[in-house]
């Protein structure tokens, strides 16, 4: 029990550094935006780098301490989130080149980990049931698959910005940084494919737990995958211009997480 004190002391100290380089990126973003000479810097995406090496110290602390996949309550979960959100921008951003959206990432990762710090929900218990590998893997799976639905929001506000931009014909010193609006759209339907496909296993695995599973939360669940599922084939009908398509990924991220909180279970069966 003393280790695992300890344990939680160095942990909350990797997490509180890891939120002050969040910080320190989403303070430089708005810094630059009122002085309305967006320059490209490394900063963020260093800042971010560090940050998310320290959530990772977190997590794998926080992992010893339990014994299992840090997500038993609704503290880590929010945690595994801002990672989730965290690695997601460093592949993608990467691939595509989205330099400019560690400026977006950083403040909503900030936001995240900030309320999960401000609240008081990191409930530590003392004796945590026996660990559940499919419990697991289904809640891991499903919080990386927000992960990938938090960075789809980014990238669709990102795309309405610089839409709103040029049809509004106020291009700001942050237009020339944006990339190409196809480049957006096409980096949004990949973070939309990768977070429904890692939903729908989420979803699949949980039908393999051996826990019961609640109607109520298992419904909300399918009308996130099936709204995904509308979003992603939606295109390919030419039913829903981009615009729209990157609108209601905003949207539906925030319907998305009224259920993020039926996945703090890791820890709550015998």
């Amino acid at each position: 029990m003393a280790l695992r004190k300890l344990l939680v002391l160095v942990d909350r100290s990797l997490l509180y550094l890891s939120t002050l380089c969040y910080f320190a990126a989403f303070a430089r973003t708005i810094l630059l935006l009122r002085a309305r000479v967006f320059q490209r810097t490394m900063f963020n995406f260093t800042m971010i780098v560090f940050g998310f090496a320290l959530q990772t110290g977190f997590l794998w602390l926080r992992g010893r301490a339990d014994g299992r996949c840090p997500i038993t309550n609704l503290f880590e979960v929010l945690i595994f989130l801002a990672w989730s959100i965290a690695l997601f921008y460093l592949v993608i951003g990467s691939a595509y080149r989205l330099s400019l959206m560690g400026a977006f990432t950083a403040p909503l990762v900030f936001l995240v980990q900030g309320i999960a710090l401000l609240s008081p929900i990191d409930s530590m218990r003392a004796g945590l049931v026996r660990p559940n590998g499919w419990l697991e893997m289904h809640a891991s799976i499903s919080m990386l698959a927000y992960g990938a639905f938090a960075l789809a929001c980014v990238a669709g506000a990102m795309y309405l910005v610089q839409e709103r931009q040029l049809k509004t014909h106020a291009l700001g010193s942050i237009y020339y940084h944006l990339p190409p609006l196809p480049t957006l759209f096409a980096a949004l339907q990949r973070l939309l494919w990768i977070g429904f496909v890692l939903y729908t296993f989420g979803l699949v695995s949980g039908f393999l737990t051996g826990e019961p599973l609640p109607v109520f939360k298992m419904i909300f669940a399918g009308i996130i995958w099936l709204v995904y599922g509308a979003l992603l084939f939606a295109p390919r009908a030419r039913a829903i211009a981009p615009r729209r398509i990157a609108a209601f990924s905003v949207f539906a991220f925030a319907a998305a997480l009224s259920l993020l909180w039926s996945i703090e279970f890791v820890a709550r069966r015998a």
